[in-house]
């Protein structure tokens, strides 16, 4: 299968040949509109059923960030002071229903969206994992709470984003054998 098929044709297949995971960030933080727009695109994902179970926490209050921040490095067992986000200014963290039985497939999809949309704006991002497990603790309940969000959700990633520190690295080579034609 030839990775240029659809290149330079559209620009969401672009995207998603392009996009990389960014690994350090600048502090800058991205503007308002472009958060925004990333986070629009997480609210226009595809979702089971039309349901639009995924709700998301766009974060760039550097307090709340460096707490999210070091519950996910103590669900991931990493030394004090690490930190899963990479410097990323601003974590947009997705959550979904629990009582909407897509609800993992829901948000995966709002944070694919996100990853495309962000690389679209010129920015770096990076989905980080965990969410389940900061926001299924007390402490992540109770930010919840806090941020007046009611009900039962289930935290699907955090994404990551910023600027990036350094050049955007190359794709790696697809691994072959993985479509299988009927």
């Amino acid at each position: 299968m030839d990775s240029k098929v659809g290149r330079a044709v559209n620009e969401v297949i672009d995207a998603m040949v392009e996009r990389r995971s960014c690994r350090s960030f600048k502090a800058d933080m991205p503007s308002e509109e472009q958060l925004d727009a990333v986070v629009e695109a997480g609210l226009y994902a595809a979702s089971g059923m039309g349901r639009q179970s995924a709700i998301i926490l766009k974060v760039t209050d550097r307090a709340l960030r460096d707490r999210l921040s070091a519950l996910n490095a103590q669900v991931m067992g990493a030394p004090e002071g690490t930190d899963p986000f990479y410097g990323a200014p601003a974590v947009l963290v997705v959550l979904a229903a629990r009582d909407v039985p897509t609800h993992v497939y829901d948000g995966s999809l709002a944070m694919g969206n996100m990853l495309l949309a962000a690389d679209s704006l010129g920015l770096g991002s990076i989905w980080i994992h965990r969410a389940r497990e900061v926001f299924g603790s007390e402490e992540g309940r109770a930010i919840l709470a806090q941020l007046g969000v009611e009900g039962d959700y289930e935290g699907i990633g955090h994404c990551a984003v910023g600027f990036w520190e350094g050049q955007k690295p190359e794709p790696p080579a697809r691994r072959e054998g993985r479509v299988f034609c009927a």
